[in-house]
C-alpha cells in the first residue's frame, strides 16, 4: 500500500479521499487554486500545495503543476477524483513517465472510452448492445444532417469526449439542428478541449441505468451491480438510487455480464462505470463508460458495505480485488440527491454567493453527508456548483425514501439559492414513490416540482419580520448601553446615563406604539408590513391582516414566537440583502427591500439586459437594431461550465448591445439595451 498520496482534485470527492486514506494509514497532499487555499479538501489533508489561480484550466486541469507537486512532496501516486483530469490519457501518461502511479486505468483504456464514437465501435466489435446513432469522423454539418435524417428525428447531439451533461443538446427536427449542433460543440471544446460530435437516436422515455464495475491487474473483474440514475434535468443526474428499482436478477446478470465484457476489450482496471440506456421494453443499449469513480457510487457504497476509494487505492498498488463477484451481494436500497447552488425556478440557473448559513442533519446509520463546503465559504463562478450530497439508506425503498425526504427537509442552508425544495418535491411525488421513473421524469412532473411561486404562510412573513424588529432593537439596545466607553477622539459611544428613557430601543413613543415599517419580498409578492410594540406584547399588520404576537424572543439565529395563540421556534438567518427562515422542515427566503432603492433601480433597469451571473459572453445572436420575437436567443454566456442562452423578453428591438464575444462579465451587467414593443426610444420624447 502506498505511504502517500497526492489528491488532484477539489471539493467533496477530495475531501472522501482524504478520509479514506486517513483511515488506511496513508499521508494525503492536496492541491489547491487561489480560490481554494484554505478550502475543507485543504485542511483535510496532511500537506498542500498551491498550483496555479482560480480559473480550473490554470490550476486544476494544470498536469504538470500537479506532477510536480507531486514530485516535490515525496508522494508514491496521485488520485484524480473524478472530473479535470480523472480521464485523461495525457495526464495518466505523465504520471508514469515522472514514475508516479496513476490511481485509475491504463493510458490506452482511457483513450479507448475518452472518444464515446470510438468506444461504440469497439463495444459492437465485442458484441454489446449499442444504440443506433453516427460516430464518424466527418464532423461538417452537411453530413451530420444527412445522418440525422438516415437515423430519424429526434436526435441527441453529444460531444465525443463528454460527461456529466455537458455538451449534450436534443433536435426534434431539422430546423433545431444547426442550433444544437454549434452550442454543443461549443460547450465541448470549452469543457473538454474538444469539439468532435456523435448522434444517437433519442429514446423515448428510457431510463439510465448504469453498473459499477472494478478490474485488478492479475486478471479478475467483478460488478457492484446498477444504479438508477434516471432523475435528471439537462442530462445532469440529481438523484440516484441502487438497486434500479424493477430489475429483476435475470436482467442484473445480463447487464452486468455485458459491463465485464466491455470492461475486458480494453484491458480496464481500476473502477468504472458502463452506462446503460434501458427502453421501456427491457431493452438495454451501450451509452458510454467512465473510466473513473462517479459522483453517485455512495449509493453503490451503501448498499454493498464496500468502500470503493479504498478499493481503487488497492487495486493501483497491485493488490487483487478484496472480493471475488460470488461475495457480493445487495442489502437494502439507498438513494443519493445532489445538492446544488442553483435557481430551479430560473431554469436551474447555477448560483454565486456565501455559505451564510450551513446545517446538515447529523450523520450515522442511515445517512452520510458528502460535502467539501462549510459555513462561511464562497461559491464561486470557477468551479461546479454542486454543495454536497445526502445518501441514505435503509431496508426498503421506501422507508429510503422516507429518509430522503426527513433529510432535504432538515438542511438549512441560507446566502446563495439552492435546489433543496425541488429536491425534496423530486422525493416527495407519488409517481416517485411509485417508481414511475426514468429521463424525462422532471420535464413531465414539472408543473409539480416547479409550481408557481407561493407565498409563505403570513405565521412565517410575521416570524421574518419580527426577527428584523429585534436585530435592530438588540443593535440599538447594544449601541445605547456602551456608556461610558470612550472613544479614540475622546467623545462616548451611548449614552451617558445607561437609566436614561433614551438610552432603551424599544421605540417607545409617547401616547403611541413603537412601530417598525419592514419591506420584504417574497417570491412575486411584496410585503409591506408594520410591527407595532404594545405593552406585553406585539402586532404585525401584513397585507392580510393583523396578527397578535403574545410575546417573541430573538437569539442568536434563533426566533421564538406565539403568534395567534400557536408557539412556533425557527431559525433566523440574516444576511446582507435576505432573511431565511428554517420551521417545519421547510425554508423561506424573504429579499430585505429598501423602498427608495428598490424604486431607482426599477427607473434605472429600464428595457436593459442583464447577467444573471458572472461569465464570459460566447457569442452574439443579434445584431443592434434587430427586432425580434419573444423568446428569440439574444446572447448566449458561459458560467460554470455551462451554455445559458439570453433571450428576448418580449417583442421588441435590440437597442445596443454591450459585449462582445470573449468578453468577461461580471453578475448585473448590462449586457444588451432592449426596447419592448410600443415604448417610445428616449430620443423620441417630445416637450
Amino acid at each position: 500500500m502506498f505511504s502517500k498520496i497526492l489528491i488532484a482534485n477539489r471539493g467533496e470527492i477530495a475531501c472522501r479521499i482524504a478520509r479514506t486514506a486517513r483511515r488506511l494509514g496513508i499521508r494525503t497532499v492536496a492541491v489547491h487554486s487561489e480560490a481554494d487555499a484554505s478550502a475543507r479538501h485543504v485542511r483535510l489533508a496532511d500537506e498542500a500545495v498551491a498550483i496555479g489561480p482560480a480559473p480550473a484550466k490554470a490550476s486544476y486541469l494544470n498536469g504538470r503543476a500537479i506532477v510536480a507537486a507531486a514530485q516535490l512532496t515525496g508522494c508514491e501516486a496521485i488520485h484524480p477524483g473524478y472530473g479535470f483530469l480523472s480521464e485523461n490519457a495525457g495526464f495518466a501518461e505523465a504520471c508514469t513517465r515522472a514514475g508516479l502511479v496513476f490511481v485509475g486505468p491504463p493510458a490506452a483504456a482511457i483513450r479507448s472510452m475518452g472518444s464515446k464514437s470510438e468506444a461504440k465501435r469497439l463495444m459492437e466489435r465485442a458484441g454489446v448492445p449499442i444504440v443506433a446513432g453516427y460516430h464518424g469522423e466527418a464532423q461538417d454539418e452537411a453530413t451530420l444532417a444527412a445522418e440525422a435524417a438516415r437515423i430519424g428525428y429526434p436526435v441527441l447531439v453529444k460531444a465525443s469526449a463528454g460527461g456529466g451533461g455537458k455538451g449534450m443538446r436534443v433536435a426534434t427536427g431539422p430546423s433545431e439542428l444547426g442550433a444544437a449542433l454549434a452550442s454543443a460543440r461549443r460547450e465541448a471544446e470549452s469543457a473538454f478541449g474538444d469539439g468532435k460530435l456523435l448522434l444517437e437516436k433519442y429514446l423515448e422515455r428510457p431510463r439510465h441505468i448504469e453498473i459499477q464495475i472494478f478490474c485488478d491487474r492479475h486478471g479478475n473483474a467483478v460488478h457492484l451491480f446498477e444504479r438508477d440514475c434516471s432523475i435528471q434535468r439537462r442530462h445532469q443526474k440529481v438523484i440516484e438510487e441502487a438497486p434500479a428499482p424493477g430489475l429483476d436478477s435475470a436482467q442484473r446478470a445480463r447487464m452486468g455480464e455485458a459491463a465485464l465484457t466491455a470492461a475486458r476489450a480494453i484491458g480496464y482496471e481500476g473502477a468504472g462505470t458502463v452506462e446503460f440506456i434501458v427502453a421501456a421494453d427491457g431493452t438495454f443499449h451501450f451509452m458510454e463508460m467512465n473510466t473513473r469513480l462517479q459522483v453517485e457510487h455512495p449509493v453503490t457504497e451503501m448498499i454493498t458495505g464496500q468502500d470503493l476509494v479504498e478499493w481503487q487505492l488497492r487495486v493501483a498498488a497491485g493488490e487483487t480485488l478484496p472480493l471475488a463477484q460470488d461475495r457480493l451481494a445487495i442489502s437494502g436500497h439507498a438513494f443519493e440527491a445532489r445538492l446544488y447552488a442553483e435557481d430551479p425556478a430560473r431554469d436551474f440557473l447555477p448560483a454565486t454567493g456565501t455559505l451564510a448559513h450551513l446545517q446538515f442533519p447529523a450523520e450515522g446509520r442511515h445517512l452520510r453527508i458528502d460535502t467539501g463546503v462549510e459555513e462561511g465559504d464562497k461559491v464561486s463562478v470557477h468551479y461546479d456548483p454542486m454543495l454536497a450530497k445526502l445518501i441514505v439508506w435503509d431496508e426498503t425503498r421506501e422507508a429510503a425514501r422516507q429518509r430522503l425526504v426527513d433529510a432535504l427537509g432538515a438542511c438549512e442552508i441560507a446566502g446563495v439559492a439552492t435546489n433543496l425544495a425541488f429536491l425534496g418535491a423530486v422525493a416527495a411525488h407519488p409517481a416517485f414513490a411509485a417508481a414511475e421513473i426514468d429521463t424525462g421524469f422532471i420535464e413531465r412532473h414539472r408543473a409539480d416540482l416547479l409550481p408557481d411561486a407561493r407565498p409563505a404562510p403570513d405565521r412565517i412573513a410575521a416570524l421574518a419580520c419580527l426577527a428584523l424588529v429585534l436585530e435592530r432593537a438588540r443593535a440599538a439596545q447594544s449601541a445605547l448601553w456602551r456608556a461610558g466607553e470612550r472613544q479614540t477622539d475622546g467623545t462616548f459611544a451611548g449614552s451617558a446615563d445607561p437609566r436614561s428613557p433614551w438610552a432603551f430601543g424599544d421605540g417607545f413613543r409617547l401616547n403611541q406604539d413603537g412601530r417598525h415599517a419592514v419591506h420584504l419580498q417574497d417570491g412575486t409578492r411584496r410585503i409591506d408590513a408594520v410591527v407595532r410594540a404594545r405593552p406585553g406584547h406585539y402586532v404585525v399588520e401584513l397585507p392580510g391582516g393583523a396578527l397578535e404576537v403574545a410575546r417573541a424572543f430573538a437569539g442568536e439565529r434563533t426566533i421564538e414566537a406565539e403568534i395567534a395563540g400557536t408557539r412556533t421556534v425557527a431559525r433566523a438567518v440574516r444576511t446582507e440583502r435576505e432573511i431565511a427562515i428554517f420551521a417545519e422542515g421547510k425554508s423561506h427566503r424573504f429579499a430585505i427591500l429598501d423602498p427608495l432603492a428598490v424604486a431607482a433601480e426599477a427607473e434605472a433597469e429600464g428595457g436593459s439586459l442583464r447577467a444573471p451571473m458572472p461569465g464570459k459572453v460566447v457569442d452574439v445572436l443579434v445584431a443592434e437594431g434587430a427586432r425580434v420575437a419573444r423568446g428569440t436567443p439574444l446572447l448566449i454566456l458561459e458560467a460554470m461550465k455551462m451554455e445559458h442562452t439570453i433571450r428576448a423578453p418580449a417583442d421588441g428591438t435590440v437597442e445596443k448591445v454591450k459585449f462582445a464575444p470573449g468578453s468577461q462579465v461580471e453578475e448585473g451587467a448590462e449586457l444588451i439595451a432592449f426596447r419592448v414593443e410600443g415604448e417610445t426610444a428616449p430620443e423620441e420624447i417630445g416637450p
